[in-house]
Parts: C-alpha cells; sequence; structure tokens
C-alpha cells in the first residue's frame, strides 16, 4: 500500500510518525509533503521520512489564496507521480482536491473545527475522523473516537521522557524552568482573536523568572528585552522538555495540549475555545483563559500545587482514552487496505494475514 500524507503544522508530523513508521516496516510506502511553515522539514528528518516540499508558506490572505492554487497543483504533480492508494492529513485541502481529481481516497483527522477550512476539503473527502469531544457535527462523514490527536504520539506507548532535557537547555537536572509559547495570529482561525501584549508578555516572563529559567518559543518576533529566554532545541526535542517543565503557558493549543498529555500543567491563552482543551481542563491538566489578570492568579495557583497531583491527573485522563494511532492503524487496515487488490494490499501489511 502507498499512503501520501499531506502535513500542514509541525504537529501533524507528531500525529502521523508512528502509523508511517509501522506502515513502511511492514513493507508500505509512505510519502510526505509539506510547506515550510516552521519546523516540519526539521521533523520529517529527524525521522528519516522521505518527503517533498512545496516551498514557503504564505502568510497573507491574497498569499493565502495564490498558495491555494500553487500547492493544489504541487501536491497533484506529486500525487500522480507517486500513485498512492490512500491520501492522508489533519484537514488538507490540498491533499482532498488531489484524491478527488486523481479518483483516490482522501481520509481526514480533525481537531479544530475551523470550518473556513473544512468546507472546501468536505466534499473531496470519504471520512473524517474526530475526537469523541469535538462540539462541531460534521455530517455522515464523521467518525468519532475517544482521544485527542496528541495522544497518538505522546501516551507512553511511543513517548518515553529523556532528561537529557535539562542538558539540552543547559541546566542542572531538576533545574526549575518554565516554557511560554506566543504564536504569530496569522492563521485563517486567528483572524478577530489576540493573546497578550506585549507588555503583558514581558510582565509574565519577569514574574516566572523570579522562581525559575524561562525559555520562549514564539513564531512572532519577540520584544528586544525577551530575546534572551528564546529557546535553542532541535525540534524533536521540545516534548522531553514540556515534559519536564514546571509550568507551560501558551497562546498556541497544541503546545498547551501537549503539556496537558505530558501532565505538566499548562495556561492556554486565547479567546478560541477547543474543546479537547477545555476537556483537559476538567482533568485539571489545563487552565484556558484570554485575561491577563487572570493568567497571572493561574500561574499562583498551579504553582503552589505539587507537582505530582498533574502527573495522576495525567494517569487518568490516558485510563479514559484510548491508543489513537492503534485505532487509526486498525481504521486504515479495516477500511482502505482490506478493500484493495490482493497484489497492493499483500505488499504493504504481511503482518495483517
Amino acid at each position: 500500500m502507498r499512503i501520501l500524507i499531506d502535513i500542514g503544522h509541525p504537529g501533524h508530523v507528531h500525529l502521523f510518525k508512528h502509523l508511517a513508521h509501522r506502515i513502511i516496516a511492514e513493507g508500505g510506502e509512505v510519502l510526505f509533503t509539506a510547506r515550510d511553515k516552521e519546523c516540519e522539514l526539521e521533523l520529517l528528518e529527524a525521522e528519516n521520512f522521505p518527503y517533498r516540499t512545496f516551498g514557503k508558506h504564505y502568510k497573507s490572505l491574497w498569499g493565502k489564496l495564490w498558495g491555494l492554487v500553487k500547492f493544489d497543483l504541487e501536491m497533484l504533480a506529486t500525487a500522480w507521480r507517486f500513485k498512492p492508494d490512500l491520501l492522508l492529513s489533519h484537514g488538507s485541502i490540498y491533499a482532498a482536491h488531489t484524491a478527488f481529481l486523481l479518483g483516490v481516497k482522501h481520509l481526514s483527522l480533525e481537531d479544530s473545527g475551523n470550518m473556513e477550512q473544512i468546507v472546501l476539503y468536505r466534499p473531496f473527502t470519504e471520512t473524517i475522523l474526530t475526537p469523541e469531544v469535538l462540539v462541531e457535527k460534521l455530517g455522515p462523514k464523521q467518525i468519532r473516537y475517544n482521544g485527542y490527536h496528541e495522544i497518538a504520539y505522546l501516551h507512553p506507548k511511543y513517548f518515553q521522557p529523556n532528561n537529557q532535557a535539562y542538558e539540552w537547555l543547559g541546566l542542572e537536572v531538576g533545574t526549575p524552568y518554565a516554557i511560554v509559547r506566543f504564536v504569530s495570529w496569522n492563521a485563517t482561525h486567528d483572524l478577530g482573536h489576540k493573546g497578550l501584549t506585549d507588555q503583558d508578555k514581558i510582565k509574565l516572563i519577569a514574574e516566572l523568572s523570579k522562581t525559575k529559567k524561562v525559555f520562549i518559543s514564539s513564531e512572532a518576533e519577540l520584544p528586544p528585552e525577551l530575546e534572551q529566554h528564546k529557546i535553542r532545541l532541535a525540534p524533536e526535542q521540545l516534548h522531553d522538555a514540556l515534559y519536564f517543565a514546571d509550568i507551560v503557558v501558551s497562546e498556541g493549543t497544541t503546545i498547551a495540549s501537549e503539556a496537558g498529555v505530558l501532565g505538566t500543567p499548562a495556561i492556554y491563552i486565547n479567546s478560541i475555545a477547543r474543546s479537547y482543551v477545555q476537556d483537559q481542563e476538567k482533568y485539571g491538566l489545563v487552565f484556558n483563559t484570554c485575561k491577563s489578570a487572570e493568567v497571572f492568579a493561574l500561574v499562583d495557583q498551579i504553582l503552589s500545587q505539587d507537582r505530582e497531583t498533574f502527573r495522576q491527573r495525567r494517569e487518568k485522563l490516558l485510563a479514559d482514552k484510548i491508543d489513537v494511532t492503534e485505532f487509526l492503524y486498525q481504521f486504515i487496515m479495516d477500511h482502505y487496505v482490506k478493500h484493495l487488490p490482493a497484489a497492493l494490499s499483500g505488499r504493504a501489511l504481511a503482518v495483517t494475514s
């Protein structure tokens, strides 16, 4: 079996990497496609995956419209040469359009509920797999499962923290530290939303720095006063750093949710209420606010609690959810591989026989 996986965000590499390694190990072929947006290409190279890049990601509205045409054409040409049996993505418009034009199935995972994107890929997609907690109802193509995307790669079956994270950060083992994530607010779903002001960012870092080392990951340019805190890690090392952090404060959804799944308390500063983050909030792992005054109160509240409390909450969360990678693998086996001609399915998955 040949699977083409389109990547639109660094988290998508993590989402699909364990599935891809398993498919390849069992004799299948996997090709990744991506735009050069953040650290997607570095993550693909770290996993030694074959990939094709379509160049830089466009940030402006007109650039995004041009990109829709350009990337559609590049995806179509790449898929034409690769001849996939299945296209797989996290809500990729380009993968959906290409699948339709080539007469191939497109399977999408979706956890954000961004309807401005969904309406562009749903008509050309066979199935949309979503977390059970997603509030959006996407019609008969939607199949829900009991988990989140982050569990697909941060479940203990796939991720074991490496305490070399302290060394990578230039710290002695056990040194308390915080990770802060700022976003650029130029994604289509960010329109009308905002996070902290520069003044609040400076105040937050000053407050956290009173008791711990602070590292900042930022899509946007940082105020000069904060440049010294910029984190310098290989992108594949970030989850280890998140695990050992005392606290994570993030404008971005993915890092906040990753921290929660790892049992690291996180404050999610965003007026976009993601359903899976709200679910993690019920477990006492992620705390969502868009008011700066509440952020500082939450920092004090979280740091006053025993760190082990959050690890225990993580265990409860994982016990309640499924192994998302295993679910995705079995779904592909049952709905796509078994329906391929024997010559094609046989070359991919000898272990299923």
